[in-house]
């Protein structure tokens, strides 16, 4: 099915979230959890997360994550990665319990578009120090995508993580998986990367990011995707294609937040004091911007 069929498909289906300008979102994706090894990308960025989403966590954020949150084509076992990285799992609980919490499944953890799968990696753990079982998002649902409908306009926001379309991310993304558990894993543990994913090939990226922007343009429907790893921040009037990047950029981490009415880029990272600490903070890359300017006639 060609991308774009797709993508009229995710949105046709996706769940309505309503918000307003009261509410605040922070939207992440590509953290690739993994298990802590040298193929982990994730690991070296994992307390420049854990801070920046406390942050949003106390000043009353949700956190909606745009698929690939764990890397579950290299690592057969979640509990492995649930295990490694517990305390971002344990805050993750805390904005589910407050219901500030939205998952969608990308190309890495697309086994989680089945109930099943759900069940048995985030619905409950089991914890050796109590030998019980112990929920983790109880009744959590997974998306394949979800629109935001600002209420003020009336007009929407469609979120996905941008894999659909792709013949070898989304029609053989088992395949894919199959090759990356056997193949790639083992070569990136010697330094190869995996030519394979629009992050490390500059073309096929481009190609991603040309059939989205197109779908983007015909529907004038304002979108954030992920995928790509590249943040795109578009000017307004033009195609309202954004891009969120990913959380696995070297020494940093890249987001978008909606707040307040408007949207903008922005970038976690470690930087030196002057007098030689190290200290986390938050740089806006672009905007904010009203979401208004971003918004066509297309409403629901």
């Amino acid at each position: 099915m060609s991308r774009r069929k797709r993508l009229n498909e995710v949105y046709r289906s996706a769940a309505k979230v309503i918000f307003d300008d009261s509410d605040r979102f922070i939207l992440f994706s590509d953290c690739h959890r993994g298990d802590g090894s040298w193929a982990d990308d994730f690991s070296h960025n994992r307390n420049l997360f854990f801070y920046a989403l406390q942050k949003y966590y106390e000043e009353g954020y949700t956190y909606i994550e745009i698929g690939d949150g764990d890397e579950l084509w290299e690592n057969r076992r979640f509990e492995e990665i649930r295990r490694n990285y517990s305390d971002i799992f344990k805050l993750m609980r805390e904005f589910h319990l407050k219901k500030r919490l939205y998952m969608i499944w990308g190309n890495h953890d697309k086994e989680r578009k089945h109930r099943k799968a759900i069940e048995k990696t985030l619905r409950s753990y089991y914890d050796e120090k109590t030998g019980a079982s112990v929920p983790l998002f109880d009744d959590i649902a997974l998306h394949e995508g979800l629109v935001l409908k600002y209420l003020p306009a009336g007009n929407t926001v469609f979120l996905v993580h941008g894999h659909q379309g792709d013949l070898f991310n989304d029609t053989l993304w088992w395949l894919a998986r199959f090759l990356s558990r056997t193949l790639w894993r083992p070569l990136q543990l010697a330094g190869v990367n995996d030519p394979t994913r629009p992050a490390q090939n500059f073309h096929k990226r481009r190609r991603v990011e040309r059939k989205i922007l197109r779908w983007v343009s015909k529907e004038n429907q304002m979108t954030i995707t992920g995928h790509t790893h590249r943040p795109r921040f578009p000017r307004p009037g033009l195609p309202p294609y954004f891009n969120d990047g990913s959380c696995v950029h070297p020494r940093s981490i890249t987001g978008i937040e909606i707040v307040d009415g408007h949207i903008l880029l922005i970038k976690w990272g470690v930087t030196t004091t002057e007098e030689g600490y190290l200290r986390i903070e938050k740089n806006i890359l672009v905007g904010p911007e009203k979401l208004v300017y971003y918004f066509s006639m297309r409403s629901t």
